[in-house]
């Protein structure tokens, strides 16, 4: 993983972000309705979607991977300006899934239920190299479930990106001694009710 002394551009202003406009609710949630997951900053996430290309500009990514619904602008970002085509897992199956479906549980702490969460099998093959994009990594449940759909499609992971990591939920770091590549533009390694202290 990078060092974080001395990140500018996004990476620097992503946390600048959540320390003026997140807001910190009861049970550690952390509220960025305002730039990142309800209202959309979008010059920021242009921003975001050109530093997730930088980092994986080497790598042969062949598509992005996210899981509905606030993953969605920041893979699509990433995928603009990689140039590659974005897929995204639903989590409930609706009239325009046909066919076979890759699956997999996901749970939800945030909302404190489980999804089965699917991708129609004709949109990832053995051939893709899949880079993960989503918008928070706390657990890393949601990650758990689109490495293991990654998986079953016989296709390989690129790395994850997480534009907010809760650090202290020690899902990224349990990932990344499991041998994932995972890169996170801010991460978060104590939050009280009253202060946010970044991992440096």
């Amino acid at each position: 993983m990078q060092t974080r002394k001395g990140w500018s551009g996004p990476l620097k202003k992503m946390e600048e972000k959540i320390l003026k406009e997140g807001k910190i609710l009861p049970g550690g949630v952390l509220k960025v309705g305002n730039f990142l997951n309800q209202q959309i900053d979008t010059p920021f996430m242009k921003e975001i979607g050109e530093e997730i290309a930088k980092m994986y500009k080497d790598d042969e990514v062949t598509k992005i991977l996210t899981i509905e619904a606030s993953g969605i602008p920041i893979a699509v970002s990433a995928g603009f300006a990689m140039n590659l085509p974005v897929v995204y897992a639903k989590k409930n199956k609706s009239s325009n899934i046909s066919g076979d479906v890759y699956s997999v549980m996901v749970h939800s702490f945030t909302h404190g239920n489980n999804n089965n969460v699917m991708v129609g099998k004709e949109y990832i093959s053995p051939d893709d190299k899949i880079l993960i994009v989503d918008d928070f990594l706390a657990h890393g449940s949601a990650l758990y479930g689109l490495i293991d759909i990654v998986e079953q499609a016989g296709a390989k992971v690129a790395g994850c990106v997480a534009a907010v990591e809760k650090g202290f939920q020690l899902g990224g770091d349990k990932l990344r001694k499991e041998g994932y590549r995972i890169d996170s533009l801010a991460i978060i390694e104590e939050m009280t009710d009253s202060e946010i202290r970044f991992r440096k």
